[in-house]
């Protein structure tokens, strides 16, 4: 099995790190120097050459990034082959044939056959319009920094030498651990968590918080905290991680919480406690471009950076660390750096309605603002709540715990936010991106046909629970007049 990896991940560099490129002579200028070939680098270089653009797109390591080698696709991956409960091998081997069968639509000689120059190496701004890479300058009208992001790891001591694993390293494993422990109860780790408890592991997952999803809708969060616990997760809140001993390879988490001290023996540590942009070695004060205090590239509105000429996307620089966020906001970059004409033409990373899915099982997506987030912008709201239980499909499913929750502004069922708890959530949560993006009030849902039996009817209730508030006294009182009318004319 080890040599079936060796061989795929072969055939993965053979398509995103080619061992035999030679990096092409550069243009005089470039319209676009895009740095970071993820899925921010891969959408602005197709998109800026596909609309005439001469654009250069630099990859130090593998093109695909995160999502391709080490997030996304292996994740979801190994996240179905735990719910079908394949033995571990067999669902890494198919974590490793997955990123090969999708590798070529990121692959190098793609991206040359659409007419981007792809350079291989670690690019290091020299000015504020111009690129070095191994020795090449690159010299551009515009630039953007897609450089991504790495997995933090928290200064707990004794840690470094337990070799913790992280979302870029969990998925070379090949024997699986009898014991696990998880650290972090944010998407990762709750994904991650439940599913080594569906191969079998022993999973103990410490959360610093009180509650898991922070992020999330709190009785979103709930639901997933009872399915790990199905699972056989074992959930410690509000934990202080002292220091990390190993002996006689067992590792040793010592915490505290606010109940007790313990300590967890555990075979192998999963780390999934945020993320840091990657910005080492872009010399960026040369370019004049600044970071914040966690080392974000520094973006406004329009995803322009301190420097004028250089623009920003993607993990790197932006709050939501999602694929599709990163797709979004490239978008927005080759417009703006491209296209714009000073304020004409100009998109707004402002005017995205943001969504995102945890692929626990059930799933939980969200799209636009949570309760608190309504409230802190000043916006009176009114929620309306279907529970899976209530459900024809989900009864048949057996799969009653869940629910969609929708924020609408008050009194107008102009939607502001939504939640799903469900199988399928992320597909389900498209319906209310699409329509709190073209202004759809819930009245229009509730009118609109959905198939008999589907988890989306839910949606369709919920529009039903808003009609029905309209239906006010006075409302009631004039349709019982007009009905006694046409029982007379009758």
């Amino acid at each position: 099995m080890i040599s079936d990896h060796a061989t795929l991940d072969q055939e993965l560099r053979a398509h995103v790190r080619p061992p035999d490129w030679i990096n092409p002579v550069p243009a005089n200028r470039y319209n676009l120097v895009v740095i970071g070939g993820g899925t921010a680098g891969l959408v602005a270089a197709a998109g800026a050459v596909g609309l005439g653009a001469r654009v250069a797109l630099v990859e130090r390591h593998l093109l695909g990034g995160d999502c391709l080698n080490t997030g996304c696709v292996p994740s979801k991956t190994l996240i179905s082959s735990a719910r079908a409960r394949l033995p571990f091998r067999e669902a890494m081997a198919r974590v490793h044939r997955a990123r090969v069968t999708l590798a070529p639509h990121d692959s190098a000689h793609r991206f040359r056959s659409l007419g981007v120059d792809v350079f291989f190496g670690h690019a290091r701004f020299t000015d504020h319009e111009t690129v070095i890479v191994d020795g090449q300058r690159l010299r551009f009208a515009r630039a953007v920094v897609a450089t991504g992001a790495r997995p933090a790891i928290p200064p707990i001591p004794g840690l470094a030498n337990a070799s913790p694993l992280t979302s870029e390293t969990v998925f070379e494993k090949t024997d699986l651990p009898r014991r696990i422990g998880v650290i972090g109860g944010g998407p990762v780790g709750c994904e991650l968590a439940q599913a080594f408890g569906r191969f079998g592991v022993e999973v103990v997952l410490l959360h610093d918080l009180p509650r898991l999803l922070e992020r999330d809708d709190a009785d979103a969060a709930t639901s997933v905290a009872q399915a790990l616990r199905r699972d056989g997760v074992q959930l410690v809140f509000g934990a202080r991680i002292e220091r990390v001993d190993v002996l006689d390879g067992v590792r040793a988490i010592a915490y505290e919480t606010d109940r007790r001290a313990a300590v967890a023996e555990v075979d192998a540590i999963l780390v999934s406690t945020g993320r840091t942009p990657n910005v080492d070695g872009l010399n960026l004060d040369a370019a004049g471009i600044a970071t914040d205090a966690k080392g974000a590239v520094r973006v406004d509105d329009f995803l322009r950076t301190t420097n004028p000429r250089v623009y920003a996307c993607g993990d790197v620089c932006l709050p939501w660390k999602f694929t599709h966020a990163a797709d979004a906001a490239a978008r927005i970059v080759v417009q703006n750096a491209l296209f714009a004409l000073g304020p004409l033409g100009r998109r707004r990373l402002s005017g995205l309605t943001m969504s995102w899915c945890t692929f626990t099982d059930p799933e939980v997506a969200h799209a636009g603002l949570s309760e608190r987030e309504a409230g802190e912008r000043g916006i009176a709201i009114d929620t309306y709540t279907q529970p899976l239980s209530t459900l024809d499909r989900a009864v048949t499913d057996g799969t009653i715990d869940g629910f969609v929750k929708l924020h609408a502004r008050r009194g107008t069922g102009a939607i502001v936010g939504a939640t799903i708890v469900a199988p399928h959530a992320g597909d389900l949560i498209g319906e209310l991106s699409v329509a709190m993006a073209g202004k759809t009030p819930l009245g229009a849902i509730a009118n609109a046909i959905h198939p008999y039996p589907t988890y989306a009817e839910a949606i369709r209730k919920c529009g039903d629970l808003y009609n029905r508030t309209r239906l006010t006294p006075r409302v009631k009182a004039i349709l019982e007049w007009w009905l006694s009318l046409r029982i007379r004319e009758s």
